[in-house]
């Protein structure tokens, strides 16, 4: 029987990567909802078309876009994405991982 204090198995993770552009480097982005907050979470992933996202293209100076969803230590969803792919709910999804995301001073 779980205890009181334990995690909730429903707590999940989205991590958002951005790599290319013209210097070519990565910034990551990661994002862990509160329990309160984890049913408008999972909303925003499932309004993503995680079965029709292709496979990113490559170009000079363009950024590419790795997006993940998981659940304790398994990946529920993955999805490279090309920087034109970027809209829509994945827009919002990103945008919204940006924005929760705090900075670590480590990350300096």
């Amino acid at each position: 029987m779980p205890q009181p204090d334990s995690p909730s198995p429903e707590r999940f993770v989205v991590i958002v990567v951005r790599s290319g552009g013209i210097a070519g480097l990565s910034k990551q982005w990661r994002a862990e909802p509160d329990p309160e907050r984890a049913p408008r979470w999972r909303e925003l992933v499932e309004s993503c078309p995680w079965d029709a996202a292709t496979t990113a293209s490559p170009g000079a100076d363009r950024y590419q876009w790795r997006i993940e969803v998981h659940r304790g230590d398994t990946a529920v969803h993955r999805a490279r994405l090309g920087d034109a792919q970027i809209e829509g709910p994945w827009r919002t999804l990103v945008d919204e991982v940006r924005h929760a995301a705090s900075p670590s001073p480590r990350e300096r």
